[in-house]
Formats: structure tokens, sequence, C-alpha cells
């Protein structure tokens, strides 16, 4: 069966898998060539319906990351390494004393959109069922609440109409908030294919940045941050003036239109609304004349609309226009969201949401309480909504939560307002963290530590944004004392008492367990509920090995040649009435707005080589190559103002905190509006951290953060002594105002800012190792280069400006056995001879740096990025560069 494991040889496995990166959720071809080495190689696999054998430069990297470097491999209370069961009885003993003294409510247990289903059922099961608490809640609350949220107001359930083969089917697109080239490359490949295919496709980019995925756009109307709500009803009002509504199927199927008229008829004229949004009338009007007059309109959205105090409504305002033309359910048509993880959908299904019970049932309806209860033969259940994310954490801090168990996330990094995050794990009596990873700025903070399996060796199920569910296998065995998360929370459940209701040997019980409960008592007195996956209770464990993708629902008697791709196109709701409401929706302009303190917006995301807290992304050194330092974009206009200039470090404060980082001026962004990535944490970086930034304030629907619109001030700094240092060995980065760290293929490379660095540094690599200085009597910048038998061990330059430094030349010399004498002297210069500098990375995937671009594009004439393509081999696996290449030849062209 193409989904089993296939053994090629003596030496060689091929295990289909799925990766374990973005919500696409692309199926993986991964071929064991040492097992007891942890050597894969990592390919597409072409058969998958969700990726068709693309993989985006992060999947194709996914080999380079199954080491057990930084990895967790035996318990520890404290600082102590114990054994399993001493470890399993502290939790339990703890849990039992904190219940016992405090009640369930002060039990929290907060997981992570990377868990398998399996886990994430388990632990639901644990908490909600059995301790009787429901302060269970995920970092998927960070990521598709809003969308959780406004699919169950107006759909009446959790549900993801259509399909990604619509984006494919479609005559427009309109991305949301959504740097899909970026966060979702391989369906941006997709949509970059059919748009070449069928030039007439319109695709509309509406964000307030101006990202790489405007490279296909035919439209990008870079509205301001917040405003997505007054756009989208202002698209209602005009179609609804222009007769482009489907009246029979908002009669028949839907309910709620006539009051949600009348608020989207209260938003102004198209002057009025491109007022509010920041953009020109006309490319507002020509939006909304391509909408009315396109029958096939998929509307995809990801964090811009998410992570926004107004997200519900962002999302219900998009949901309204496509009810009122009939545009859902539909080849080519309909809302869609794009999960930024790869098991937020699968954590929904099971219940992972502090509101939620399992199989999309609800703590609003009672008989759904007692339906989980007689299932689960649980007496102890939670019968009301927990704590979310930002409210877990302040009752932490207030003292409510005496016992979290963090599972699978980094909240430290990830969460609003992160120093109160430190605040409350500190003044918690009792944090468990279960991790595959050793250190992280979370971990800093535990009492115990359990190591869980790594993405290679687990087992089970993930649900990608289409509602498609696959098997993730484990590539390799169980490292060092590692367990699956199912086995950890399942051993703390026997010693906690409840061992008969969790007597699970492998994922599969878990997954028959699980899909019985979505059948159980479904179409109750005629109601059914919309997460069904009953024709896989009774799965065996040959066929759950065997399982192939599919989509939900897919109800006993179905085979997956049912498997639905598209919902509602005939309406069946899953409402009171069987209808979709259509939302009313108001646009507010009075929060979080700019002040005299902090008159900017600050706007937060993902770079296109890294992956949430860089846990996993930062142990591939080609993943750093493209972006390897925490960056603000600054608009020309704002740095102009504030004076700062390109590539130097300012201060960015808000409220919270304030941090350094290094500027990049670049009209992508807005004026009066500054980007910075999400990933960088303590681990790699001294400042580059925005969650200590981010305002915890929440949307009242989905409780979800708005992490893309905090009020925020920028000021130049001066730090006079900038260095570079790159060594084999690890190095302290701590002492130093600014240091970012960076992993290559033979060491690491620091880009530090300070006092004292060069004193510093000469004494921590030590003089033990041959060493030349020289000291530039042009800039001043002082440089040192040690060697051992030959070898380059460590290079520092420190001066007040280090643009005349080639870092990907300098890396790359570490790799030579034995430098000559005569080539150490270039080495001080910081910069290769001519026609060897290759420049910063552009294509991660092969290596390729902007400089040989820009060479062969010169000496080539290239035009077009296939051309480059054909050339270098830049940009043709995942295509993510593609938009930069373009980019560079335009530039080239500008000049000649």
């Amino acid at each position: 069966m193409s989904g089993s494991i296939d053994t090629c040889n003596d030496q060689q496995q091929v295990i289909h898998t799925t990766c374990a990166y973005c919500g696409v959720g692309c199926g993986i071809k991964a071929t064991i060539t040492d097992k007891d080495l942890h050597m894969v190689d990592i390919e597409g696999r072409k058969d998958h319906p969700a990726n068709f054998g693309r993989l985006c430069s992060k999947g194709s990297a996914l080999g380079e990351t199954v080491s057990l470097e930084n990895r967790l491999l035996t318990p520890f209370i404290g600082e102590q390494r114990v054994s399993w069961d001493s470890a399993l009885d502290e939790v339990a003993e703890r849990l039992k004393a904190t219940i016992e003294e405090y009640g369930p409510e002060a039990v929290a247990l907060y997981g992570s959109g990377q868990l398998l289903t399996e886990d994430y059922y388990v632990a639901n099961k644990l908490m909600k069922g059995f301790i009787g608490s429901s302060n269970m809640d995920t970092n998927s609350r960070l990521c598709m609440a809003s969308t959780v949220a406004g699919q169950k107001r107006s759909l009446g359930s959790d549900t993801v109409p259509g399909s990604y083969e619509d984006l494919e089917l479609a005559d427009m697109i309109v991305l949301v908030g959504a740097n899909t080239a970026w966060c979702h490359p391989v369906l941006f490949q997709r949509i970059r294919a059919a748009k070449e295919q069928r030039p007439d496709m319109k695709v509309v980019v509406i964000d307030p940045r101006a990202t790489d995925t405007c490279d296909i756009a035919d439209l990008h109307l870079p509205l301001k941050s917040g405003t997505d709500t007054a756009l989208f009803n202002k698209l209602f009002s005009y179609l609804d003036k222009h007769n482009k509504l489907d009246q029979s199927y908002i009669d028949q199927h839907t309910q709620g239109f006539n009051e949600a008229l009348k608020a989207a008829r209260k938003i102004g004229n198209f002057s009025e609304v491109a007022e509010i949004c920041g953009i020109e009338k006309g490319a507002l009007k020509q939006f909304c004349e391509w909408y009315a007059e396109t029958d096939k309109v998929v509307t995809a959205w990801s964090q811009g609309v998410n992570q926004s105090v107004a997200g519900t409504d962002k999302v219900n305002a998009i949901i309204n226009c496509h009810l009122i033309t009939g545009r859902i359910g539909k080849p080519g048509s309909g809302p869609l969201s794009l999960t930024g993880q790869p098991n937020a959908m699968g954590g929904r299904e099971v219940g992972g949401l502090a509101n939620q019970l399992a199989a999309h049932m609800d703590f609003s309806n009672t008989d759904d309480v007692d339906r989980v209860r007689r299932f689960w033969k649980a007496p102890n259940i939670a019968t009301a909504p927990g704590k979310t994310a930002v409210d877990l954490f302040n009752a932490m801090d207030k003292g409510d939560i005496k016992f979290v168990w963090i599972m699978g996330t980094n909240p430290v990094v990830s969460m609003p307002d992160a120093n109160k995050v430190i605040s409350a794990l500190k003044k918690c009596p009792t944090v468990v963290v279960s991790d595959c990873i050793e250190k992280t700025d979370t971990s800093e903070f535990a009492h115990i530590r359990l190591p869980a399996a790594g993405w290679s060796e687990k087992d089970g199920t993930v649900t990608n944004s289409e509602r498609r569910i696959s098997r993730q296998r484990a590539l390799f065995d169980l490292s060092g004392a590692s367990k699956p998360d199912w086995w950890i929370i399942s051993k703390v459940a026997e010693k906690m008492g409840f061992g008969e209701a969790f007597d699970y040997q492998r994922a599969a019980d878990i997954f028959r367990e699980h899909a019985t409960l979505s059948a159980f008592e479904n179409n109750s007195e005629g109601r059914r509920r919309d997460f069904d996956i009953g024709a896989l209770a009774a799965i065996s464990d040959a066929e759950y090995e065997a399982l192939e993708p599919f989509q939900w629902p897919l109800v006993s008697g179905q085979t997956s040649a049912h498997s639905h791709t598209r919902l509602f196109a005939e309406g069946g709701f899953f409402t009171e009435t069987g209808r979709a409401t259509i939302v009313s929706t108001t646009f507010k302009v009075s929060y979080h707005q700019p002040n005299a303190d902090y008159p900017l917006l600050l706007n937060t995301g993902r770079v296109r080589d890294h992956w949430h807290t860089m846990t996993r992304t930062a142990l591939s050194p080609r993943l750093s190559q493209h972006i390897d330092e925490p960056f603000l974009e600054v608009h020309p206009g704002d740095a102009q103002k504030y004076g700062l200039v390109d590539q130097a470090l300012c201060r960015l404060s808000t409220a919270f905190d304030s941090i350094l980082i290094r500027v990049a001026v670049t009209p992508s962004v807005g004026k009066g509006n500054v980007f910075m990535p999400m990933h960088w944490t303590r681990q790699n970086s001294k400042t580059g951290h925005c969650g200590v930034l981010v305002k915890p304030a929440v949307d009242p629907w989905s409780k979800q953060p708005g992490c893309k619109h905090t009020p925020a001030r920028i000021e130049a700094v001066s730090l006079k002594q900038q260095a570079v240092l790159l060594s084999r060995k690890k190095q302290d980065f701590e002492p130093f105002d600014y240091a970012t760290e960076v992993k290559f293929q033979q060491g690491f490379r620091y880009e530090l800012a300070g006092r004292g660095i060069g004193s510093t540094m000469l004494e921590s690599i030590g003089s033990d190792k041959e060493r030349i200085d020289y000291t530039d009597p042009k800039t001043g910048s002082a440089r040192s280069v040690w060697f051992a038998l030959g070898q380059l061990q460590a290079l520092l330059i420190v001066g007040e400006s280090l643009s005349d430094c080639d870092r990907a030349w300098l890396q790359a010399a570490f790799e030579k056995e034995d430098i000559p004498f005569s080539e150490r002297w270039r080495l001080l210069a910081g910069m290769p001879p001519q026609g060897e500098d290759t420049g910063k990375v552009v294509c991660a995937c092969f290596g390729v740096g902007e400089k040989t671009i820009c060479r062969a594009i010169e000496e080539g004439g290239f035009s077009d990025p296939a051309q480059v393509g054909q050339s270098l081999k830049a940009g043709t696996n995942c295509g993510s560069c593609i938009p930069e290449i373009r980019k560079l030849i335009t530039s080239a062209t500008a000049l000649t």
C-alpha cells in the first residue's frame, strides 16, 4: 500500500509521512538511509493531494533537523535526572495535591498545534473529563481562534467549506492578511502555476505590507492595519446596490441578511471607505467590480485577519460576501481559512481549546456535555469553558493557577506581553514542560521536564486546512527515554487512578475512540454534527498504518471515495435552523490607535525559512542563510523622520518593553507602520524577541490576541562598537547589548554590539591557538583570526561598520582543512577575491547568493526568473525565492 513502510533494501526504508510545519499539510516521502545516525532524504510525496510533490524550503530541509542536537532525552525534576517512574509519580502527586487543596480550577494545560490529534485527544480527555478542569488552551488560540469563532457564528460549526483545489479552479483569488508566498509557500506555488496556465485569473492581495505574495497580484490593496471589516462591509453594500446577490440562496439557506445589510450600509461611500482603509478610491472600486463580476471567487485569509481584536468580525465580514452571492461550497468558490500550524485543525476536532468539548461539541449545549460525559464514563467532567491563553497566564500571575502543564510550545516567546508570562511562571508552584527540546525560553522555568518524542519519532494523525486527515509516521525509533505525548499523559492518568479510561497501547487505539465519539449520537433528534469520521471507528491496526489522506466528514458506511471535498453548496448548515447566519459586523476605529508617546503601529509575522520559535529550523544551517537576524522594517519616510539608517540598530519600544533591533528600510511597509518577525528567542538573540512588546488585548468573541497592531515608537541608537564573530564553538553572548547567534555548517556566527567586545571575545576564545591580529588604519576596525593546525577556528572583526564583510564567504572558509598562510590575510580583510563573492543567500534550497544571481542576469541578459532557474537552479524547487529573483531582474534592467 502507498501509505505503508516500504523496504527498498537492507539499508533503506521509504516512509510516507506529513510535514511538521504549516497547515498546508504536505505529504512527504522520507527515505531512511541510516536509521542509527538519523539520516534521511526528504522529498515531496507526488500522490498527496495537498502538495503533489511540492515542498517549501523548510519542508525540504526537514532531514537536517532530526539530529539529537539540543534534544531532551531523559526526565528531570529540577536539575536532577530521574527515571520515568519517579517523574510520573511527581507529576501525579503534585496534580492530586493541587486539586485537593485548591480544586480543579487551579490546574491548567497549555498545548500546541504541533501535537498530533491522538496526543490532543488524550490530553483533553484527562483535563476536561477526569480532572474536571476546562483550563486547557493551546497556542492555536494565537493562530486560528477568530476563524473558529467566525465560522461557528455564521455556519454553525467550525467547518472549512472548500478545498485547495478551489484555488486552481477559481477565476479570482483574494488573499487577505496572508503572506502566502512565505507562510504557505506550496499553496502559493499552486496558485502561481494556475495563474500561469490561465493568465486571466485575477489575484488580489489585501495586506498593509507589500509582501512577496504581491509578485503574482493583479491588485494590491495596502489597507491600514485593522480596517478589513470596513473594506468587506463596503463590498457587501456594493454587491447589494448593483444587484449581484444570489437572492435564491439567501432566501433558502441564510438568515440575518436585512440586519447585516443595514450594518454594512453604514460604512459610507467609496471616498469615505478609501480614506478609512488608507487606499486609493479607484483601487477599492476596482476590487468591488472584479468581485461582483466574477462567479468563481475564493477568499483566503490567515493571521492578518485572525490576530486582531476584531478578528471574528473580519472573518464574518468575509464569509458574508460569499453567502450573499452563493459562492460557497462550489468548485472554485468559497471562504478558505489558511491554518497556521500543522495540526491546529486536528486539535480543534478533539476539543483542544478551552471553550470546546471533543468532536466539535460545545459547553454551551448541555446535551453535548452529558453526551461526552457518558461516552467517556467521566462523572467529573467540566461543564463550562475554561480560561483562554491570555487569561490563563494572567490568572497564573494572580496566583489562581497553581499547576500548569505546557506541551510542545514556547509561550515565553510566542505569547503577547511575554514578560507577564515569565512573571506568571515564576510564581506558579508547579510548572511541567513536555518537550523534545532540552533548552527553550519556557523550559527555564520548569520544575519538571518530560522528554517527548520529536516529529521524526511520532506516530498518529494530523488535519490540514482543507479538513484532510493524514498520517504522520515515525521515521526513527524513540530517542533516549523520550515517549509520545499520549503515553506520558496516559501514564499520569493511570497514577491518578484513571487507568481504565486511559489503557491505550498504541496511537490506533486512540484514533478508534476518537472516531467512535465523533459518530456517537450524531444526528440525535435530526441534528447532525459536522465532524463525523465514524466510518473509521472500527479501523484495524493494519488499516490505520496504511491510512491514506481523506477529508472529513466520513460517516459510517462510507469509504474515502465518498470523502467530502466541499460543503454547503446546497445549504445544510449546522445551525439550529439549518441556515447560515449573515452576521452584522461593525467597523470600530478606536482600538489601539497610535498616540503621541507611541506614534507607529507594530505588526509581527513570519519569515520565509523559519518556523515559530526556531527550535527546529535553527538546526538547519541553510534555513538561516536567507534571513539570519531579527529586523524591523521601516518605511523610508519614517526612517528619515527618526534619523534611522538601513542596517543600523534602533530601539523599538511599546508600553510593555523595549528592544534593540536592526533596521531594514523598505517601502514594503506603509508609512506609520513597522514590521518585525516573531521567531527569535533568548536562545539565539539577546533582544530580538517580539512577544515582550505586543499588547495582550484580545478579540471579545474568540479571545485571540491582536498580535499585529501594537502602538510603538522607534529611535536611533549609537553603539560605536559592533562586531561579527565566527567560531567553531558556541559562545556566550549574554555580556553584550545586542547579539544574535546564527548556526552555519561548521560553527556559529555572532552579530554583536556593545562595549568591550574585542577584549571579551579575545579572552573567551583563548590563547591556545595561533592568532593573527590586524587593525585597519583607515577605519580603525580591529581584526583577529585563530588557527589550529592550519584550520580556521575563529574570526573576529570589530568596528563601527561591518558592511565590508562577506559573511557567506567567511563561513565557507571553515570548510577548508588547511588554509595556506598566504590566504590567511585575505580572511582578515573579510572579503573574497573578485568573482568569489556570492552575496546574501536568496535561494535557500540550493544556496544561491544574490551576487551570483546578479552576475548571471547581467551576463545572460536574463529577463525572467525561469532563465535564472535554468542557469543556477535558483527558484526551481519550492519557488519561494522567485519574487526576490524578479526584483533583482527589475533592478538590473533599471540600471541598463
